[in-house]
């Protein structure tokens, strides 16, 4: 198992590298000047050269690339002046002259529009993230896995045909197309009966009673964001289910004299989760990447929406690290979910 996670961290570190690569491309491809940004239109050429000089856009492109993964990768060169000690901290393995190879965190610099950490960033926004995919992937596993029992108990009739057709829309319909629908329908037009709101936070500050809890904030991003992993769940389940309702070991647990309560949920349900359990961890990751644009419709304050802000005004250390590090949630979740499958599968082989 060790030599399989250690191969599978090697696969990660280098879709990492070309994430990196791939980000670095497009931003210096697309169109706009985050140094006009900064400046603004009537600034002289002086100053402009001396912002690029600063935020370093002022060296060739392939000379950007190589200093930024230097900066983020674990292992790098840098000087062992008292600047650099502060700035990457660290601990230096091997003296190269004036430099030193030095094992530290990964630095992901400073954003362009603020000035402040890109680590400490992400770090305050992350929290508001990974709750929104908690909460969705709560919702779309217990909804979908009752759905799914319920259709697989009742196969061919009215209700199995419904959920059905429920959850191909729900596989079908974007995320972003079914967040809008959602926001504008319970948090607009029907906000007097649902009481809940368009947009909000999970804490809200008031000035007398201080920072307190508020769920139902939660409630619609959340539904919105869970809608296709629920469907798949669903489906996923539904089939899980008649396979396992189908073998011998069931048909004899009926012939005892089981009652259907305790045939479906003491050995049917049992057997059928492996694959719904493996599909929930995988959506994981999947529901932190899709959160963006969920995130931006209800202004909710994570991942996606500081990254969505941070393309718009071209603030390229911010989209590179929150794409790295959700780059680096995929390795790492998907390596636990192998993992978590061997062990509830002995069948299963890591190799």
């Amino acid at each position: 198992m060790i030599q399989f996670v250690l191969r599978r961290l090697l696969q990660g570190l280098l879709i990492l590298v070309g994430v990196a690569l791939t980000v670095f491309f497009l931003f210096n491809v697309l169109p706009g000047d985050p140094v006009a940004l900064l400046a603004g239109q009537r600034s002289d050429l002086a100053t402009r050269a001396a912002i690029a000089a600063d935020l370093g856009l002022d060296q060739p492109v392939p000379l950007q690339l190589v200093g930024y993964l230097n900066d983020v990768s674990p292992l790098g060169v840098h000087g062992r002046d008292s600047a650099s000690v502060a700035k990457y901290g660290g601990i230096a393995l091997l003296p190269l002259g004036q430099k030193a190879l030095v094992l530290k965190k990964p630095y992901l610099r400073r954003s362009f529009q603020t000035n402040k950490d890109v680590l400490s960033i992400l770090s305050d926004h992350f929290t508001g993230t990974l709750w929104l995919a908690l909460a969705a992937m709560l919702l779309a596993a217990v909804f979908g896995i009752l759905f799914g029992i319920v259709a697989a108990l009742r196969p061919h009739s009215w209700l199995d045909r419904s959920l059905i057709t429920i959850s191909v829309l729900g596989i079908s319909v974007p995320s972003f197309v079914a967040g809008i629908l959602i926001a504008i329908t319970f948090g607009f037009y029907w906000s007097s009966w649902t009481g809940l709101n368009l947009t909000g936070q999970l804490y809200e500050t008031d000035p007398f009673t201080g920072t307190h809890l508020v769920l139902r904030n939660l409630l619609l991003p959340a539904f919105a964001l869970g809608i296709r992993p629920l469907a798949i769940i669903t489906q996923l389940t539904r089939s899980s289910m008649l396979d396992v309702m189908s073998q011998d070991y069931i048909r004899t647990a009926r012939a005892k004299g089981l009652s259907g309560y305790d045939t479906v949920m003491g050995h049917a349900l049992k057997n059928a989760l492996n694959p719904v359990i493996t599909a929930v961890s995988g959506w994981l990751a999947s529901l932190m990447a899709g959160a963006f644009f969920i995130e931006y419709i209800f202004n909710w304050k994570g991942l996606g929406t500081v990254t969505l802000r941070a393309v718009e005004t071209l603030d390229f250390p911010v989209v590179m690290g929150a794409t790295i590090f959700i780059a680096f949630l995929f390795v790492v979740i998907n390596i636990a979910v192998d993992v978590l499958y061997a062990v509830l599968d002995p069948r299963v082989k890591l190799s």
